[in-house]
C-alpha cells in the first residue's frame, strides 16, 4: 500500500510540474547579468528573437551574444553598438523541444529553435 502511495504521489507530482512548465512556455526568466543571443537585424526588425544558445533569428540571420543589463515591465534590455536595446521576456512563438530543451528560444515571429525544429505558437 505504501509503494502505491508513493507512486501516486510521484505521478501527481509530476503533472503538477508538467503544468508549470507549460504555464511557462513562452516566456524567458532573464535577469542582469545573464548572457543571451538576440537578433541582430537592427532597430526596424520586428522578429524579437532571444535565445540562451548560439542561433538564427526568425528573420534566418545570426543572433548576436550579449549580456542583459536590467529586466522590467517583461523586457530585457542590453547594449548593442553603443545604444541600450530591448526584447520581449514573452513571445509568441516558443522552441517546441520540451522541457529538457535548455535553449530557451522565443520569437515574436514564426520559424526554427536553436534546436532546429519548429517554433510553436504559444496558447
Amino acid at each position: 500500500m505504501k509503494r502505491f502511495a508513493v507512486a501516486l504521489l510521484t505521478v501527481v507530482t509530476m503533472g503538477v510540474a508538467g503544468l508549470a512548465v507549460a504555464e511557462e512556455m513562452g516566456k524567458s526568466a532573464l535577469k542582469a547579468g545573464d548572457e543571451i543571443y538576440v537578433c541582430n537585424c537592427g532597430e526596424g526588425c520586428q522578429c524579437g528573437s532571444v535565445a540562451r544558445k548560439a542561433s538564427n533569428c526568425a528573420c534566418n540571420k545570426e543572433m548576436a551574444k550579449v549580456k542583459v543589463t536590467k529586466v522590467e515591465e517583461a523586457k530585457a534590455y542590453y547594449m548593442a553598438n553603443g545604444k541600450e536595446r530591448s526584447v520581449a521576456t514573452t513571445g509568441k512563438y516558443a522552441c517546441a523541444c520540451g522541457s529538457r530543451c535548455d535553449c530557451g528560444y522565443i520569437s515574436q515571429k514564426p520559424g526554427k529553435c536553436a534546436c532546429g525544429k519548429e517554433l510553436k505558437k504559444v496558447e
